[in-house]
Formats: C-alpha cells, structure tokens, sequence
C-alpha cells in the first residue's frame, strides 16, 4: 500500500468508531477539511506534532481522519485535526478518512471519545470536552447519575469525576489557563467555578498583580464568603495574602543534652523534664 490511500477502500478495523461494519475510506481534499465548532482540544506544533509529522511523511496516514458533511460544503473534522495539520506541515493535498452522516449530538460524543484518551490532555481541554459531550447526552434524553458514567466512561473516569470536570468549564479562561499552568491546583480550580464572572475576575485580578499562591483552603474560604454574601474584593486581597507559618522544627543534640541528664535517665523521662521545666518558665514568665 502506497504512502497515499487512493480511491475507496473498505475496511472492517473502524466499525466500532464509526459504527457499521461496511466502513469507506476516501481521501479528500485538505482544503475542504475544517475543524469541529468549538473544538476543545488544542492542536500545537509541538514537540507530538513533529513526530506525528514524521511518521505521516514515512509511513502516511496510518489512521484515517473521521468526518462528516459540512453545511456550506466541505467536511467536518470529528476525529483527525493532529493529522490534518501534519500533512499540511508536509505539503499532502489530501487526506483519507471516513465519511459519516452524524446528527450534531452523535458528533459531539465521537469527538470528545476520540480524543479524551490522550496522555497529555490538558484540564481545560478535558473540562470543555466533558461539558460539550453532558449537552449532547441530554439532547438524546439521558439524564442524572448514569449519564455522567457514560460520559466518563471513555476516559475510565466516575461520575463524580466528570462531574467536577464540568464545573472547572465554568472558570474563566484566565483562571483556566493558571489552572492548566498549575499556577492553581485542580481542586482550587473547582471551588472557584462556582464564583460569578465578576468575583472570578476579582481572584485573577489579585493573582496577575501579587505573587500570591492559590490553594484548595484558600479557594474554599473565598467560595464560602461569596455563599454567606460577605465576599469582596479587600477580602480576596486579605486571603490571598495569608501565608500558613512553615511548621517549626527544633533539634536538641544528644551531646548538649548529656551535660544536663544523668546517663542511667530514660528518654522519655528526659523529654517529660524538659516539658516540666518549660512549664514552669512559661509560668514565671
């Protein structure tokens, strides 16, 4: 088989992805690939990228985009967006893939499944993809606590798991972004979503002008003064600029404590004297 799939081919490995066992592969013209409306996943010519690109221009597209009919003409991209921008790195005018006539809900899911797997996937990315794949499940009328197994399920995520991830989607995307630079821990993350869009540019306010560090306790204290009504933006300052003192450690020498205690005394004896007598100091003190 050449670099290139030419003309239709018909296969049996995609069935599952793309549903049915007669599966069509056609190469289709790079121009008339566009990418999926509202996208969540980043498509960077990084470091993956160059070896998606070197493997394309040795061995060719070994995986076939999935796409479907786009209204105005040309396709949607579903799953293959990587693989289109690496042959347009390498100058390919086409690209083979599958054709499938998805409804927008059926879309969405195959999307967000081709793609939720990946190792490097971003929180922001897996947070918007979750929302987008909750929106079509309730389209097509599943609902509470089996819906987000199912949407987990893919990715080996719980319920609860997704849950969480669709709430961090309510972020800013400023505070997605500290949250995707681990400038702000997940779960710091997820506590803040729940905050209004003006309180949330209140938090990146302070953070783009301090060096203060957010944390899980600090975001749960915010998000308990915004429920209670007594959050401002002087509070978040107070907060954030709360530092926990690092615990104090003290080492007695085993050799200065000799010249005080007698040999044959026990440590435990030893250490209960010397609580004893810093009793007594603090009392005169």
């Amino acid at each position: 088989m050449s670099k290139s799939i030419a003309g239709k081919i018909k296969i049996n490995t995609f069935a599952d992805i793309v549903g049915g066992d007669d599966t069509v592969i056609t190469d289709v013209p790079i121009k008339d690939l566009h990418t999926f409306k509202d996208h969540p996943f980043r498509v960077l010519d990084d470091e993956k990228m160059d070896e998606t690109v070197e493997s394309i221009r040795e061995y060719g597209v070994l995986i076939p985009g999935i796409v479907r009919p786009r209204q105005g003409g040309g396709f949607e991209i579903i799953a293959g967006h990587r693989r289109k921008r690496a042959c347009e790195i390498i100058g390919l005018e086409t690209m083979p893939v599958v054709i499938r006539n998805y409804t927008d809900d059926e879309a969405v899911v195959a999307m967000v499944d081709s793609n939720i797997q990946r190792e490097d996937i971003l929180p922001s990315e897996k947070a918007r993809a979750y929302r987008l794949k909750f929106e079509a499940v309730k389209h097509q009328g599943k609902e509470g606590g089996r819906s987000y197994d199912q949407i987990g399920e893919a990715a080996g995520d719980s319920a609860k798991t997704v849950q969480r991830y669709i709430a961090l989607s309510n972020l800013s995307d400023e505070l997605l972004e500290r949250v995707d630079s681990k400038q702000i821990p997940i779960r710091a993350g997820i506590e803040l979503s729940f905050l209004p869009e003006i309180e949330q540019a209140w938090v990146e306010e302070e953070l783009s002008q301090t060096t203060a560090i957010m944390t899980p306790s600090k975001a749960a204290t915010i998000r308990d003064l915004y429920k209670s009504r007594e959050l401002t933006l002087a509070t978040i300052r107070l907060i954030l600029a709360s530092e926990k003192p690092a615990p104090r450690k003290v080492t007695i020498k085993a050799d200065r404590l000799s010249q005080f205690f007698p040999d044959y005394m026990s440590e435990q004896e030893i250490e209960e004297t010397i609580y004893r007598l810093l009793e007594e100091w603090k009392s005169r003190a």
